[in-house]
């Protein structure tokens, strides 16, 4: 089986973000069972975006039907649609309302960022740094709620909780590291 990425370093990174992409959605799902469709249905719709990316990052690893135009193309958007569903037009509520507002203004701006980064004609000039901000600001927005969310009385759901909140910068670190290994074979 042929892969696109030939370094030890950039396979690693890879399996990490499968591995730890399977066992948060595999988490998500048996949290939905548990929950109840009725309760956890908007984790569903996620985890299909989620599952897409994961998908899409297999397939570009492997080489198998989709090229790099369209890798980037199509993660950005699933990342960007869960961003827009979770983080800016159905926020979970947080008591501090500055941390709230932190990470909707974050939230603001890292779509703004995937926008303006598949937007450009020539996507491959986009700088590493700017690449490894995408990833940066999306980590501390989950920082921001995990915070949040351990300073609140803890049950069931807490765990299930944060799971949840660490899956799309788990996946963003994924597409980062194929989007920076694109810009240095360039």
């Amino acid at each position: 089986m042929e892969v696109r990425f030939k370094e030890k370093g950039k396979i690693i990174d890879i399996a990490i973000v499968l591995v730890g992409g399977i066992v948060s959605v595999g988490t998500m799902l048996y949290g939905v069972f548990h929950y109840g469709l009725k309760n956890a249905w908007p984790e569903l719709v996620l985890n299909l975006f989620y599952i897409a990316c994961l998908v899409m990052i297999v397939m570009y690893f492997f080489k198998k039907g989709i090229t790099t135009n369209q890798f980037n193309y199509w993660c950005s958007l699933c990342v960007g649609i869960t961003i827009l569903l979770r983080d800016i037009l159905f926020p979970p509520l947080l008591a501090n309302y500055a941390i709230h507002l932190a990470c909707l203004t974050l939230s603001v701006m890292l779509i703004l960022m995937l926008t303006y980064f598949y937007a450009r004609k020539e996507w491959k000039t986009y700088s590493k740094l700017n690449l490894w901000m995408i990833c940066i600001i999306d980590m501390v927005i989950a920082g921001f709620y995990t915070y949040v969310t351990l300073h609140e009385p803890i049950d069931e759901y807490t765990n299930y909780s944060l799971t949840e909140i660490w899956i799309r910068p788990t996946i963003t670190y994924g597409l980062v590291a194929c989007f920076v290994s694109k810009t240095e074979e360039k």
